[in-house]
């Protein structure tokens, strides 16, 4: 059996009263991406700030690829990246210089540097860019190139927090490929994120901790069958029929049905099926109301995060009353 890449037992974390960390367990295997989502406050970041060595944990074990984090945290060092929310580049030279910089300072010599940022460059997709200035690059070729200068040390595991905060759609859609090019290259890669649809889309793993606790793990699929029922999805052709279709569904499920004004959507949870979708059909058609469509479909990640921890998920992380550079 391989040895996990991060293997966490029972680990704390207090800020002063704050339990940041309240006896978390999370194993990691290699070769997949695992993403790890929460509410507010859950313990996100300080959890990944273990990780990197940011801070020291309280309580438990903490290993990474099998080295323990408190007994020998510089050599847990050798084995991470870290890429944060914003591109740290150095705007006024060139993408392929920033590289080699950031090799020079993990102690590489200058030819190794040249051959290492050559290969990260090919890696995320940035060869034919690499010699233009990181000015002139969009804010994707940034983060792709934030990816590289995390890369250049050839680390085994690369944490991301959040890293597509703040980019368009395709800049999104770029980085997710450039990082599922890393995976496939033999990178491990923990990621925090606020996008659900990001973690549906690169997570071989997911962990939902909150209240500084893991309260579910599993595949995209795995968590979505925790959401059990089957939901009926009707697009309104009119914002204003919205409470009326509201109204008319509401008997056919135990929970209050859900409205979405700015997609003239309303959903609702609902136990059997093809029944199910057969009443709502009637129940749609007796309101009077007019819409776009009507089906059954199943749970979304924002569903089953919604029914797990009471609340949606929120930008930004609030873990602790300090950040983790005050907290260490």
């Amino acid at each position: 059996m391989s040895t996990p890449i991060i293997e966490a037992r029972g680990l704390t974390k207090s800020f002063g009263d704050v339990e940041a960390l309240a006896g978390l367990d999370l194993v990691a295997d290699p070769g997949q991406v695992v993403a790890v989502l929460g509410p507010n406050g859950a313990g996100k970041t300080t959890f990944v700030s273990t990780v990197a060595t940011l801070l020291r944990p309280d309580g438990g074990t903490l290993h990474v690829g099998g080295v323990d984090v408190q007994r020998d945290p510089r050599q847990v060092r050798r084995i991470i990246g870290l890429a944060g929310q914003y591109a740290a580049v150095e705007e006024a030279m060139t993408g392929r210089e920033n590289l080699v910089m950031v090799a020079r300072l993990f102690g590489h010599d200058r030819h190794t540097a040249a051959t290492n940022a050559g290969a990260v460059l090919d890696q995320i997709g940035l060869t034919a860019d690499g010699d233009r200035l990181v000015r002139t690059y969009s804010g994707g070729m940034r983060r792709r190139l934030d990816l590289g200068a995390s890369l250049v040390g050839r680390p085994r595991l690369l944490l991301l927090d959040e890293p597509t905060t703040g980019l368009d759609p395709r800049s999104r859609a770029e980085l997710w490929a450039a990082i599922r090019s890393l995976v496939e290259q033999g990178t491990d890669v923990l990621l925090t994120t606020q996008y659900l649809e990001e973690a549906d889309q690169l997570a071989h793993k997911i962990v939902i901790i909150d209240h500084g606790r893991v309260i579910a793990d599993g595949t995209p699929d795995e968590l979505k069958a925790l959401g059990g029922r089957d939901v009926v999805e009707v697009h309104a052709r009119r914002a204003d029929d919205l409470p009326a279709l509201a109204a008319a569904l509401a008997p056919l499920g135990q929970d209050a049905p859900r409205l979405d004004e700015a997609a003239r959507r309303v959903t609702l949870p609902v136990e059997g099926g093809r029944a199910a979708i057969s009443a709502a059909v009637r129940a749609v058609d007796d309101s009077g109301a007019e819409v776009d469509d009507i089906g059954l479909r199943r749970p979304t990640l924002d569903e089953v995060f919604l029914t797990l921890t009471g609340q949606p998920i929120d930008s930004g992380d609030a873990d602790d009353p300090r950040s983790p550079a005050d907290a260490a």
